[in-house]
């Protein structure tokens, strides 16, 4: 600034070989030990929630997995041993992955587990998450569809739902429908919020609360009612709930053995046979005394053993698996078997098809686009061959690639992308960036509003969702509209619904996210009496709203209709104020959006001046646009990384803000920029971040004091105009979309 105006598949293997195998993987990958991981100094960090996954025989799927949990200290806990269903020593790790730009990268995570190993297959770490979603799998070479993704929310307040909850009732019944001898009790509870806390259930009408861990078994006879509730990290409880069943005692008289029978399944070739693996599944029902075990051997001569859960073969060649049941009166079924051959898998594609990306379009001199650029992408396989690319337009989600993708928005963008072959295999994420320049010739979108701020925002509530571009290449927050004049809170919200839920069915946003947006425009109150969010347009890009601002002192602004936008000349130097005359505002909001066009690799200087008395008041004072810096403020706008020290946001003279503190976009890039200010108290936002908090009581902060200045009280008029600040010409910069509210 020069002057103070300016502002899986596989065979069985002894574990020693699956240790061996993937403690030679980690180091191919350079992955340090799992003790190491999650951990703060060496040392464990004090957690807030406990975070569970299990995994036994199956290798498709884990099987417990959290869905959502809470950012902040967390407890990681892996179990993969016997009593979760490991009955083959089967190893498995669980991998937190790092590499998809869509996920959080921030927690390595690697656990390897098995039911030999020295902590007996469980395994805890401590780990610290942040908000947004994590990507996690099975390292192991066949496990690839063991995966899934946690979503990490902020907590606290947001979450104002209850879990959800329902319980199951199981068990043999006879033909009153009353369950023989017992009945068991499994009980559920989610929470897409901030996750379960606790689960409780009670026996009977009034029977004391009980921490629910595993199913409840009731054995006694006669009616019984079993109730239930949950509560999640938020604090909101479920409604209690019940189930009612009776519980007969077994028949003495039962003579009739159990109902058995089998199933075998698994992939299967041409020919019939089972390709690496095949799993037998057995059932067994007594509608007499109930079922009391069931058992299966191996062979034609194998020992009985108990069944569990399902037997997993994976032996190469012909099999049979016999099975029987005995009910609680002691009858035994007779013996079945079922016959099966299992061959060796034909060899697999597992390597990931290879993407490229090609730009196109008109660059300017500094490289940027002009106008727009179009993305073209490729993908190649040599196996099983290409099934789908897919891309992500500034981290917004993937969405399915058939065409070049058009980007015409000004401003910086990326670009990631990807594909997955038809064996299942999906390359690692590449990115690419660039920018686009303004040009003519491209109608802007037709957008009821211009908002491109980094977060969907509704009224002053930040839902933390990305403000992405839409199909109609509006963003989100430019589709919902909450600067117009609703003439009632139920309107607004039927509107805010429609939008979300075509954004959800185009893949725009996700069903957290919908969710989000929703529950914002509820909060804002748009609508209500009183609360209207409503703004009054003072320059809509028009030559009859300019012609209401008036111009003191030097420079000028020049109109550019088509954009919607006034710019500093060029032409004309000097330093000057454009002004609007025609009202005083007390407390209010100012939005406006800034770009800075300042010529070559420089930047430009500017500002917002507010809370000014009429310039033309005060004939004492020869240059009039010095009235705005003696008894207003100005809000500072400048992205030069040396020179003055009040940066972007900053109060100028009053207090200031680094560079870092209003953080920068790409010069030639359009900024919303919001001033708030009630009684004396100043809030800056730019893009919908919060860069600066000033109250007006605290005294002068110039450097050094200006003893012409008259506001050394500390305060400043309780009223007053708008203004914006023109540094001349070679400190270009453009403003549009001006809009006030009064608060």
């Amino acid at each position: 600034m020069r002057h103070p105006l300016s502002p899986a598949r596989r065979r069985h293997r002894p574990l020693s070989f699956w240790t061996a195998l993937l403690g030679s993987l980690l180091m191919v990958l350079g992955l340090t030990s799992t003790a190491a991981y999650g951990r703060e100094g060496g040392r464990p960090a004090a957690a807030e929630q406990v975070l569970t996954w299990t995994a036994g025989d199956p290798i498709d799927r884990y099987l417990t997995a959290p869905q959502t949990a809470v950012a902040g200290r967390a407890t990681i806990v892996f179990e993969n041993s016997t009593a979760t269903g490991n009955t083959t020593s089967m190893p498995h790790t669980l991998t937190f992955g790092v590499s998809d730009p869509e996920f959080n990268d921030d927690v390595q995570l690697n656990i390897l587990a098995n039911p030999g190993d020295a902590e007996g297959g469980r395994h805890s770490v401590e780990v610290t998450l942040t908000p947004g979603r994590y990507f996690y799998h099975c390292t192991i070479p066949g496990h690839g569809r063991m995966q899934g993704v946690l979503t990490v929310t902020e907590g606290g307040g947001e979450d104002t739902d209850a879990p959800a909850t329902s319980a199951e009732v199981d068990g043999d019944r006879n033909g009153d429908g009353a369950y023989i001898g017992q009945a068991t009790v499994t009980v559920a509870a989610t929470d897409e919020g901030s996750g379960v806390d606790t689960v409780e259930y009670a026996l009977g009408a009034d029977g004391d609360w009980q921490p629910y861990a595993t199913p409840v078994v009731v054995n006694g006879v006669g009616d019984h009612t079993v109730r239930y509730r949950a509560t999640d990290r938020a604090g909101n409880a479920a409604a209690e709930k019940s189930v009612h069943f009776t519980v007969a005692a077994p028949p003495t008289d039962d003579e009739t053995p159990p109902e058995t029978s089998a199933t075998v399944s698994g992939e299967r070739d041409a020919d019939g046979a089972y390709l690496g693996m095949a799993t037998v599944t057995v059932t067994a029902s007594d509608t007499g005394s109930g079922v009391n075990a069931i058992e299966y051997a191996l062979g034609a001569d194998g020992d009985w053993q108990p069944y569990t859960a399902p037997v997993m073969v994976h032996d190469t060649g012909e099999h049979r698996v016999r099975y029987r049941a005995e009910d609680r009166s002691g009858n035994v079924a007779d013996e079945k078997a079922v016959d099966f051959t299992v061959v060796e898998p034909p060899s697999r594609d597992k390597t990931a098809p290879e993407t490229s990306v090609k730009l196109e379009g008109d660059k300017n001199s500094d490289g940027a686009f002009i106008t727009s650029a179009e993305v073209t992408l490729t993908a190649t396989d040599d196996d099983s061959g290409v099934d789908m690319i897919e891309y992500s337009l500034d981290g917004g989600p993937y969405l399915a690639y058939t065409s070049p993708v058009m980007v015409d928005r000004v401003g910086h963008h990326a670009v990631a992308h990807r594909a997955t072959d038809k064996a299942g295999n999906t390359s690692q994420a590449r990115r690419v960036s660039f920018t686009v320049a303004q040009g003519g010739g491209v109608p802007a979108p037709n957008c009821a509003e211009f908002d491109e701020r980094h977060t969907v925002i509704v009224g002053t509530v930040d839902t933390g969702v990305p403000n992405r571009i839409t199909r109609n290449r509006c963003t989100i927050n430019e589709l919902i509209e909450d600067e117009k004049d609703w003439s009632s809170h139920a309107l607004f919200l039927k509107h805010v619904t429609e939008v979300v839920d075509r954004l959800r069915s185009d893949g725009v946003i996700d069903t957290r996210e919908r969710r989000a947006v929703v529950r914002a425009a509820k909060q804002s109150g748009i609508g209500m009496p009183g609360r209207s969010e409503g703004y009054t347009k003072l320059f809509d890009g028009t030559a009859a709203s300019l012609a209401k601002w008036s111009h003191v002192g030097g420079g000028a602004f020049e109109l550019d209709e088509e954009e919607g936008a006034i710019t500093s000349s060029t032409a004309v130097d000097g330093m000057g104020m454009l002004w609007f005359p025609a009202r005083a505002y007390e407390d209010f909001s100012l939005k406006l959006q800034w770009r800075d066009d300042a010529p070559g690799t420089g930047n430009a200087n500017g500002g917002v001046f507010v809370r000014f008395p009429k310039v033309h008041d005060h004939p004492e004072e020869p240059r009039p646009e010095w009235v705005a810096i003696k008894y207003g403020h100005e809000i500072q706008v400048n992205d030069r990384p040396d020179g003055d020290m009040y940066k972007t946001g900053s109060v100028y003279g009053f207090d200031r803000v680094g560079l870092g503190g209003a953080g920068v976009t790409p010069k030639g890039t359009w900024n919303d920029y919001e001033i708030r200010v009630v009684d004396q108290h100043y809030e800056v936002y730019r893009n919908g971040v919060l860069v600066n908090e000033f109250d007006n009581t605290r005294g002068q902060l110039f450097e050094p004091p200006r003893g012409d200045d008259p506001g050394t009280d500390g305060r400043r008029f309780a009223s007053g105009h708008i203004g914006l600040q023109v540094h001349g010409v070679s400190d270009v910069i453009s403003y549009r979309d001006i809009r006030v509210q009064e608060l």
